[in-house]
Order: C-alpha cells, then structure tokens, then sequence
C-alpha cells in the first residue's frame, strides 16, 4: 500500500516506521531539524518491541511531492489538524482513507468538514512513545496498538482490507472497530485525566497513584469524562470506569502522558483539545466537570505562555 504520514512525530514515525519495515511504500510529512535528519541518516526507532532503522526513509515537507495514497495517517497533533486537512488535498482521490490518531474525540470531524465524510476512518492508538532526538523516536511503553472504523460502524470490505494489509507489519496490531465512538471515549476517559493530573501535579502516574488524594483527583476526573461521554449519547459501557482504572494501574510506574511532557518542558499542548474539551462538551450536555475544569483552569496560564499569546 502507498501511505503517507501526515506528521511524523512519536505516534506517526513509530506506525510509519513499522509499516515501512513490512514494505509498504511509506513517505513521512515532517519539518526542520527532524526532517533534515531523517533525510540525512534515516529514522531510527528504539522500541521495547525491538530496535530497527529505515536508511533512507522517504520523508518530504510538501505532501505535493508524494502524489495520491492509499492511506493517509493523520499523526499530527490535535491543534494542527485543521492546517493538516488543507494540505493533505494532494495525497486524496477517491479510494484514499485518512485515519487520524489524535488525542482527543474531534479530529474526524474537523477532517470531515474540510475533506468529506466519505474519505475519513476515525481512528484511535495506544502507545508510549517519544522523540528523543530529531529522527530518533524512543518507544517506552505499551503494546502499539491502532483501531479504526467507518462512521455508521459498517463492516465494510474497504476497513477489512486495510486493517489485514496493515496487521503484516511487526511490532504493532491493528483493528477494525465497530463503535469507533465508544472505543475514542474510552481512550478519552484514559488519556484526558491521565494528562491533566499528570501536568497539573508533575510527577509520573506511579506517584499519582500511590498517593491517596491524587489517585482520588485522577479517579473523579475519569468519571466526569464518562459521564459527559453518556450524556453526549456515546454508548459506553459501565465497565468502562473499572477498566480504565485498571489500566491505569498496570502503566509503567514513571510513564507520562504526552500532553504532560509538553506543559512541563514549556511547549503548546494538546490541553484545549483535551482536558478543555472535557469542560466544553460537560458544559454543552449540562454536565458539571468540576475536576476538569480546576485541572483545565489551573494550566491555562501555561499554555498561553506557551503559545507566546502572554509572556
């Protein structure tokens, strides 16, 4: 299959990169020093899965330079995604799929809006991982997993076909979900809380949740997710709340949330787009988000440093 990577960060370089490893024909979207470096020397990858190298890998800043694909990975970060959408017109006909990996439960319909319901698979991925270094991406934690599904949860031939061609790389699983929306809100319910108790206390989810008052927050912050989630009419199941907490709790004891990595070194975060977002659809559904909206409120003067809109 032809494959673009439409950001080729932690999530995009590590999927991007398996799937390069099993052959198919991947060309990374990426810019500056990490860009330079890939075209340079190649991506290497540093996996719990087990280590590898693309020389060279494809890599280009302008998605002109690549043509039409098969499949798009929207790998960007969930600010980015609407610019995103505009520039990757030229990798779109109409056999093409995106299937944005984002944080967060809006990025398919920001894709949507811009490209068309037809062309976007909503999509989610479990990973721990990082750029250590430009065109050096470290995978810390968690079995590389991704999901996607067609909008009405249709089993179609097309969700079939490229989750079985994508399912042949190494070190990753793939799945095709029937209720794409539960499963994004049951990831929300996870990665939402988990990165703003993380960023709000500093400190790796092994001390939030040894210590009772900030395993308490941490809890009450999945909760209003859930409850926002139910009252936005996504059906997730009561065993929801136990499972995430489980999951929660067989995370390595110094794992980080990405959107905590970023607020801690002084980087834009995906808070708006998460634990903001945990606020904004609470207050349209009429659901109080008390916990959320202290972590959200309590960050915000970060993010606008960071962002350069306060100094």
């Amino acid at each position: 299959m032809k494959i673009a990577v439409f950001g080729s960060g932690a999530i995009g370089g590590y999927f991007g990169g398996r799937l390069a490893q099993a052959g198919h024909d991947v060309t990374f979207i990426a810019r500056g020093k990490h860009l330079e470096v890939m075209l340079a020397d190649g991506l290497q990858v540093k996996s719990i899965k087990g280590d590898f190298s693309l020389q060279p890998a494809q890599a280009t800043e302008n998605p002109k330079d690549i043509g039409v694909v098969d499949v798009v990975l929207c790998c960007v970060k969930a600010w980015q995604v609407s610019e995103a959408a505009e520039a990757m017109r030229p990798l779109i006909a109409k056999h093409t799929v995106v299937i944005p990996l984002q944080n967060g439960v809006e990025a398919h319909t920001t894709l949507a809006a811009k490209l068309g319901d037809q062309y976007v698979l909503p999509g989610l991925c479990r990973l721990i991982s990082m750029i250590e270094a430009p065109g050096l991406i470290r995978h810390s934690g968690a079995a590389p997993y991704m999901a996607f599904g067609e909008m009405d949860g249709r089993l179609s031939r097309r969700v079939e076909e490229i989750a079985s061609r994508l399912n042949a790389a190494n070190g990753m699983s793939v799945e095709v979900s029937q209720h794409i929306f539960a499963d994004l809100w049951k990831k929300f319910m996870l990665i939402a809380p988990w990165g703003g108790v993380g960023a709000v206390t500093r400190v790796p989810i092994g001390i939030v949740r040894e210590i009772p008052e900030s395993r308490d927050m941490l809890v009450n912050a999945i909760r209003e997710v859930f409850n926002v989630g139910v009252a936005s009419g996504v059906k997730i199941g009561n065993e929801a709340l136990s499972s995430t907490i489980a999951f929660i709790d067989k995370l390595p004891r110094d794992g980080t949330a990405s959107m905590q990595r970023d607020i801690m070194d002084g980087r834009p975060s995906e808070l708006s787009w998460q634990t903001g977002a945990v606020e904004r659809f609470g207050n349209q559904v009429n659901v109080s988000t008390p916990t959320n909206t202290f972590i959200y409120h309590s960050l915000l003067p970060l993010e606008r440093i960071a962002r350069g809109e306060i100094s």
